[in-house]
């Protein structure tokens, strides 16, 4: 994966789409990028259709994706072809498609819209407020997720062009951070390619900042007690630790006591100075 590379967010709409068709129960979802020109191209359906929408280009402020775009905001219309409320540049590909009730929420991250996600009917009827807000809710975990993809693949470029051997002080503490949020915003990427190479590029910083023993076996720890020290590396307290984790303050302590028993510790800073030292943290 090259991190100078444009994101590609086709992956992520589609799994979006798809788990909106499931909670809404709407016929088709689809949906696209917003690129060059602020213009929507859709490329990700699902549910049946004719394939009349996949590759259409929307310009900005026209139909009613471009309407959303250029106003940031949902839009709802009962019956497409119909509506004094949109401009009607593509009743020609809708009509193909047989659509006719549909919304559009656009997708914003760090200001920017970046895609549109679409609900539709193939009859004119009202598609109902737990309908739209579903699909609005669906735009906004959408949202969440490429922010949080786009900060983990920023935070790997910036490791890739850091001298893993130039162990200056401040750097290298800005690199044990990088690690330990690294390791939380992993969980939340739904990207296979991209979590592995994380937990890669993980291993690799454990593996060059740590001085493993040649004595004895290396404790074997779970990645859940990897996650738990690296953030005490950093001074965080429990409840900062399972604020961040999403998991209990009792399970961050479980936690903790598992790794401090398998590294023969007795306090958490010497579990976390015996895991560097094994080569299991940086």
């Amino acid at each position: 994966m090259n991190p100078n590379a444009p994101a590609d967010d086709r992956p992520e709409i589609y799994r979006a789409l798809a788990r909106m068709r499931d909670a809404t129960g709407l016929p088709l979802t689809f949906g696209g990028e917003v690129g060059a020109g602020r213009q929507v191209k859709l490329s990700q359906l699902a549910g049946p259709n004719t394939g009349a929408l996949r590759g259409v280009s929307l310009e900005y402020g026209r139909g009613l994706g471009g309407k959303a775009v250029a106003q940031r905001r949902p839009v709802v219309v009962d019956d497409y072809v119909r509506s004094p409320g949109i401009s009607h540049h593509y009743d020609h590909i809708i009509l193909a498609e047989g659509l006719r009730a549909m919304v559009a929420v656009p997708v914003v991250v760090t200001r920017t819209v970046r895609g549109v996600l679409y609900g539709a009917l193939r009859s004119s009827m009202p598609l109902g407020d737990r309908v739209v807000q579903s699909v609005v809710e669906s735009a906004r975990e959408l949202e969440q997720s490429l922010a949080v993809r786009d900060e983990v693949t920023r935070r790997l470029a910036w490791l890739d062009r850091y001298d893993a051997t130039d162990c200056n002080r401040p750097h290298w503490e800005l690199v044990r951070e990088a690690y330990a949020e690294l390791r939380i915003l992993t969980q939340t990427v739904d990207d296979p390619v991209l979590r592995s190479r994380v937990r890669a590029v993980c291993e690799t910083l454990s593996a060059v900042a740590g001085r493993p023993e040649r004595r004895g076996n290396v404790p074997v720890l779970s990645a859940r007690e990897l996650d738990v020290l690296a953030c005490v590396a950093l001074g965080w307290t429990n409840h900062q630790i399972a604020e961040d984790l999403g998991i209990t303050t009792e399970t961050v302590k479980s936690y903790l006591r598992s790794s401090m028993r398998k590294l023969v510790a007795r306090t958490r800073m010497e579990a976390v100075v015996t895991a560097r030292r094994f080569g299991l943290l940086p």
